[in-house]
């Protein structure tokens, strides 16, 4: 380049900046310059023929010929000279068309070849719509089949299955020797930047496929995205240019999902004609499995591990149980897919557990040196539990890290068997073909079968302790533990109630719904039953979990009874409880909120209060709380949700109540529950004349096909003396919590609990009110001698009755400092203070 470009010495440089000054070597060329490179380049580049002067000094001492031979061989360059090369020069094509067959190559995948190559995996089941696919692709016309289904059904390896006959010659003689070809479009729109170049890729293409004379079957795989391709303003989309091929004969298959096929295939009957649809409806359980057993070779060779039946039958059942907003066989192959990958990762690394236990002793460690510094009395304190805790942790952290290297070491002798087991076996194929009879007896009566005998005695022994250990130690095998956790972490659901755990937990589950709700010992029961019918399997496959109607006065415990139901179901009450308040819902126009505002609403994008929540968390429980309040039209909503478990939103997608307890609560017929003759004065129990009263009240306003699909409809009990008192521990219990972090104890006498109960309670309100007078009468005091300073850290607080009124008093620990030697004390100390910084 330094014979043709060189800085001007006339001007300063800075001129220059961005240009290409010629020298008077360059110039002699000029010339030749747009004349004769008028057969290098396209029309639309004879305006920027300058780059074609950017030769090396090489070229400078060749005759004009061969300057041009030259120029041809750099100006080709690395950008090649088909469309959309330029010799690395950006906005330039050379006029070379493509070869014969290179769009074809260049723009699609050979599945008949893949499938020679042993590449696709197996396509189980699905024989019907195979043979319903060959079945249309040997008519005369129209051989276009359009595979229809939801994404994750398997409708491309239907195709799959397609080429693997192909090849294994499965298939009627007119398709036989025919190659089925994936056409990638992302290929050919990239680098299509330049009007006109997509038109031409795509030309070239359909222009390939027609010169191979039929023996070319085209895949295009959500073919939706075909239309619309490459469309901009005075041009025609891809569809419109791919109708007249299908006219002459051009064999394509598509692949969509049925809301894609009716926004763009079924628009146009012109070309939905040329369409013959073969709908891909998703498989049962029982196929799921078997698909999964003919994919369980592909992912044990992938990730090296073994994979259990049991593991399978796990995975089929569980994800159509708890994964609701996807399709079998694909999710519930994703679960093997990431169980296995887990497994394999566990055997390279440490486990979860003991990388959590480690990060928590590293944590406690920090702690520690920090609190070294402090002096003041919390400080000590802390310091002497972070030390307790820390030698706990390390204790642990010890005995899992033997329990996890014992592991490995089993894990490792396993593999070293497998692997002269397997050497044995190829000895023994090698010594048969050679006739080396002696090493080959002794190879199959002795080698062999002793290394067998070692796997299954090792297995088990790791199996039986991978039962026994609280943590999931490492294995080599995916079992349905395995999965169990994978559907854990992908739901939310805890792990143990997915395992045998959960049956003592629901063996005892009226006792611990008993710790927050009191005096409903019927409502507890009736819930607790329908759980465990549910979790025993012998639910109703297409209802929600449980479906129930709360009935009786406020403040007896409904909406206290679903917080305590999601805080035991799902170990989280925030996460496992959905609540709406209806009384939102009086008015007629607001109840589309509830599944979303119609098209064309404000609104309508932001989806359903209630559908958006199950679709955000399905395992809930879902309160729907005062009921009677809500327009009556609301019924007709929840007919379909408590029916069939299932409800289509404003925007047409279906969300899945089956994993939900559904809990309606109103407050009809307290009028009757408060006469004193309605209910037991010792005990609170409602008499089955006021009972009857309610039920039928709650008849005559709701519609009957509402109360014929719930589970069922429960009246509330008013509490007695004992259950406000119980009441009233849980509401103080409430407040000693809040105070543990300040190691503020609590004391409160009976006298004091009875003044809380007379109080708090009343027949209008019910219990609600005990926690306004905790409120009042012992937070608020509480709160004025925190700030003033009067209750410190540490201190017992005593709650008395005085009068007519509670009385508060402070006890103080005796502080540590006085029993300090006198070197020790430092005079410029503080007391120990109530501030932020021990908090």
């Amino acid at each position: 380049m330094s014979s043709i470009l060189a800085p001007t010495k006339s001007k300063p440089f800075s001129k220059h900046i961005g240009k290409a000054v010629l020298t008077n070597t360059a110039k002699r060329y000029s010339s030749i310059s747009r004349p004769q490179t008028s057969q290098l380049l396209y029309s639309r580049t004879r305006t920027r023929p300058g780059p074609l002067l950017l030769v090396p000094s090489a070229c400078v001492s060749l005759p004009r010929s061969g300057v041009l031979q030259n120029l041809r061989h750099y100006a080709i360059g690395p950008g090649g000279g088909g469309p959309g090369g330029g010799g690395g020069f950006p906005g330039f094509s050379f006029g070379q068309p493509q070869a014969k067959g290179e769009a074809l190559k260049e723009y699609s995948v050979d599945l008949t070849q893949m499938a020679k190559d042993g590449k696709l995996d197996p396509t189980i089941g699905r024989d019907e719509e195979i043979r319903r696919t060959i079945q249309i692709l040997s008519r005369r016309t129209k051989s276009n089949p359009v595979l229809i289904g939801p994404p994750g059904v398997g409708k491309t390896a239907i195709l799959e299955g397609l080429a693997s006959r192909i090849v294994s010659k499965e298939v009627p003689e007119s398709l036989h020797n025919k190659r089925v070809l994936s056409i990638d479009l992302s290929a050919i729109m990239a680098g299509s930047g330049i009007r006109g170049q997509f038109e031409e890729k795509f030309k070239a293409l359909l222009r390939d496929i027609e010169e191979e004379g039929g023996k070319v079957i085209c895949f295009i795989d959500e073919v939706h995205t075909l239309f619309n391709l490459g469309k901009a303003e005075g041009s025609i989309d891809a569809g419109q240019m791919i109708k007249p091929a299908l006219a002459r004969g051009l064999q394509l298959v598509g692949a969509t999902t049925p809301d894609e096929y009716r926004k763009t295939i079924g628009k146009d009957a012109a070309l939905e004609r040329r369409f013959q649809p073969v709908t891909i409806e998703e498989p049962t359980v029982a196929s799921t499995i078997s698909i999964l057993r003919g994919l369980k070779p592909r992912y044990e060779v992938h990730h090296g591990v073994e994979i259990s039946d049991g593991a399978l039958v796990t995975a089929a059942v569980y994800s159509a149980r708890y994964i609701s907003d996807r399709f079998l066989p694909d999710k519930a192959i994703d679960l093997v897919d990431e169980a296995a990958s887990s497994l394999r990762l566990a055997q390279e690394s440490k486990p979860d557990e003991l990388e959590a236990l480690d990060r928590e002793i590293m944590t406690l460690q920090i702690e520690l040196e920090s609190l070294k510094k402090e002096t003041d009395v919390f400080s000590v304190e802390r310091r002497g539990k972070v030390e307790g805790d820390l030698l706990v942790k390390r204790q642990m952290a010890e005995e899992l890290t033997g329990l996890w290297q014992a592991a490995r070491d089993r894990l490792q002798k396993i593999k070293n068997t497998k692997k002269q087991l397997e050497d044995a076996k190829y000895q023994l194929e090698v010594a048969q073909r050679q006739g080396q009879f002696e090493l080959a007896s002794r190879l199959r009566f002795s080698t062999i079968p002793e290394l067998e005998k070692q796997l299954p005695t090792e297995s088990e022994a790791t199996a039986a302790e991978q039962e026994e250990s609280p943590l999931a130690m490492l294995h080599d095998r995916v079992t349905s533990n395995d999965i169990s956790r994978v559907v854990a972490k992908a739901t939310g659901i805890p792990v143990q109630n997915l395992l045998k755990g959960e049956r003592d937990k629901l063996v005892h589950m009226e006792e611990a719904l008993r710790q927050r709700v009191v005096g409903q010992d019927h409502v507890v029961e009736a819930i607790s039953d329908a759980v465990r019918i549910s979790r025993a399997g012998l639910q109703a496959p297409n209802r929600p979990v449980a479906s129930f109607l709360f009935l009786g006065p406020t403040g007896v415990g409904k909406t206290e009874l679903c917080k305590a139901l999601a805080s035991f179901l799902y170990n989280d009450e925030q996460r496992g409880l959905i609540t709406i308040n209806m009384s939102e819902y009086h008015d007629r126009h607001t109840i589309s909120r509830l599944i979303g505002a119609a098209p064309g609403y404000v609104g309508f994008e932001e989806g359903g209060q209630l559908t958006e929540a199950v679709r955000r968390k399905p395992y809930a429980v879902v309160l729907l709380d005062e009921l009677e309040k809500a327009h009556k039209d609301v019924a007709m909503i929840l007919l379909q949700i408590l029916d069939e478990g299932t409800i289509t939103d404003s925007q047409g997608r279906k969300v899945d109540f089956k994993n939900t307890i559904i809990c309606l609560t109103s407050n009809l017929g307290s009028d009757i529950l408060a006469h004193s003759t309605a209910s037991d004065p010792e005990t609170g129990l409602v008499t089955a004349s006021a009972k009857a009263e309610v039920l039928e009240r709650t008849q005559e306003y709701f519609p009957p096909e509402l109360l014929n699909r719930l589970d069922s409809m429960l009246v509330f009990n008013k509490l007695s003396r004992t259950s406000i008192l119980k009441v009233v521990g849980l509401r103080l219990d409430d407040v000693s919590e809040r105070l543990k972090h300040r190691r503020i104890t609590l004391d409160v006498d009976d006298q004091a609990r009875e003044w809380l109960a007379a109080h708090g309670y009343s027949e209008m309100y019910g219990a609600r009110a005990i926690a306004r007078v905790v409120r009042t009468d012992v937070l608020f005091p509480l709160a004025q001698k925190l700030l003033r300073g009067t209750i410190r850290d540490g201190d017992t607080v005593q709650i008395r009755v005085s009068g007519d009124a509670l009385d508060i008093k402070e006890n103080h620990p005796p502080d540590p400092t006085l029993a300090r030697p006198d070197s020790e004390v430092n005079p410029d100390e503080n007391p120990p203070l109530e501030s932020d910084e021990h908090h």
